[in-house]
């Protein structure tokens, strides 16, 4: 009787461990689960950035210097500006043919433009980079945490083998002491008829 306690204690013991390992498991998934979605949520939530005042107004001129607003309105501006100065007459004229104020406008707008894109261009290919600087830094948590995953799942497993082995062992030898008894009822019986 007493050896039937001890193993079934055994046994609940046996039982106890693999849920254990389980648990190690569910808990190494869940910690997983919570540190990718702190990173999703820094993704896709970013900081803002904070720009100077100069910074601000190169990305308005950058952006409206390149829209289908601001060719249209160049375009509808330079032609008021040649009708204007070809239909007055002489003497209202501000510009006349070959209208070199226009010219000279024209060449300030693209020298004092393209600089100012220039700097917003700069700013822009310094944000792509230290985008593709955090791309690579989440890829290489990412490969990081999934090695980290197969050593503790590996270890995991070593462990649940081990488990294994232990269990069958002790299985073994249950089954050896359920033999014997068996063996020692067999030789009993027929000795009572």
């Amino acid at each position: 009787m007493k050896e039937e306690q001890i193993s079934n204690k055994e046994i609940i013991a046996m039982i106890e461990q693999s849920d254990d390992h389980i648990r190690k498991l569910h808990d190494i998934v869940k910690k997983t689960l919570e540190e990718e979605q702190l990173i999703v949520n820094n993704l896709l939530h970013p900081p803002k950035e904070m720009l100077s005042r100069g910074q601000a107004i190169s990305d308005k001129v950058a952006r409206f210097g390149g829209s289908w607003k601001f060719i249209i309105l160049f375009t509808v501006i330079l032609m008021l500006w040649i009708l204007y100065n070809t239909v007055v007459a002489k003497n209202e004229q501000f510009d006349p043919y070959p209208f070199i104020l226009m010219n000279l406008v024209l060449s300030c707008v693209a020298a004092l433009q393209a600089p100012i894109i220039m700097m917003s261009q700069n700013r822009q290919e310094e944000k792509d980079r230290q985008r593709s600087e955090n791309d690579y830094l989440v890829n290489l948590k990412a490969e990081l945490e999934i090695r980290s995953l197969h050593q503790k799942v590996d270890v995991l497993l070593e462990d649940q083998i081990k488990e294994l082995f232990d269990s069958q062992v002790a299985h073994l030898k249950l089954l050896k002491e359920l033999t014997a008894k068996i063996e020692r009822l067999e030789k009993k019986l027929p000795e009572t008829n």
